[in-house]
């Protein structure tokens, strides 16, 4: 692995260890707007920081995504189930896509998809959290680099993504990457951690991690051939079979073994 230079302090991410285990954290404003960066308990549903305590789902909080990524690499086709329902090949290698910044969102936000589509479509996805500035990482070493696991949900525009070659207006609009609600440490996800995904509380999407076509320490190792990950920035690993269409006033929860449940509504112009 190619050690760099950093602007983070090194081994750390927004302020946490890179190195803790058996453990959630949670970005998120107080009642006060002050920006807090807290401890998970799954057990109660709560979040702490500095002796106060919170229901995840207060209304006086806003739950944060539990990354600022510089960008999200997404993985195309990487449960073979999804790619058979695409009635397309499963790739000899990862299939790499960008999300920039500006696609994120939180857990119980809202989001504005484009309007005049036919095909919004639901990706249930594990995602994984960068915890250090890493380039050439070996597989063998790339848990070294990682501070966790969350759950993103990668929103597609069919409409446009089966027109255009470079996926910009079919995978980074605005909104189109709802990532959250915690981070958990990499020991608090099994190896076949399952996935699922319900709309307005019926299950679309149910798999495990058992079933990705590339495990996460090669995903890594290939990106990181190609392009410096920084601490924050995130791995989408692939969808399972199971994608269909959004409409206007869904509610969509992505489950994650080990992690929690992101949950977000969808508003359709």
């Amino acid at each position: 692995m190619m050690a760099l230079p950093s602007l983070a302090s090194p081994g750390t991410l927004f302020g946490w260890p890179s190195n803790l285990s058996g453990m959630h954290h949670a970005r998120f404003r107080d009642p006060a707007g002050s920006l807090r960066e807290g401890t998970y308990d799954p057990e109660t549903d709560t979040v702490a920081f500095a002796g106060d305590e919170h229901a995840l789902d207060d209304p006086a909080i806003d739950v944060l995504p539990p990354a600022e990524p510089t960008k999200i690499v997404c993985i195309g086709r990487n449960y073979a189930d999804h790619a058979a329902e695409r009635d397309a090949e499963v790739p000899d290698r990862p299939l790499l896509f960008l999300k920039p910044p500006n696609a994120l969102a939180g857990h119980g936000d809202e989001i504005t998809v484009p309007a005049g589509k036919d095909r919004i479509e639901w990706e249930a996805e594990i995602a994984v959290v960068i915890g250090e500035q890493c380039k050439a990482v070996d597989a063998a070493d790339a848990m070294d680099v990682v501070a966790g696991f969350t759950c993103m949900n990668d929103v597609s525009n069919r409409d446009d993504q089966r027109r255009e070659q470079n996926w910009v207006r079919g995978k980074a609009f605005d909104g189109a990457a709802p990532l959250g609600p915690v981070l958990a440490t990499p020991d608090e996800l099994p190896a076949d951690a399952s996935v699922e995904l319900r709309v307005n509380g019926e299950t679309k999407q149910s798999s495990d991690r058992s079933h990705l076509m590339f495990d996460v320490p090669t995903l890594i190792e290939e990106i990181t051939t190609h392009l410096t990950l920084e601490a924050g920035d995130v791995i989408s690993t692939g969808t399972p079979e199971g994608v269909g269409t959004l409409a206007d006033g869904d509610t969509v929860a992505i489950e994650v073994e080990g992690v929690g449940t992101l949950e977000h509504d969808v508003r359709v112009p």
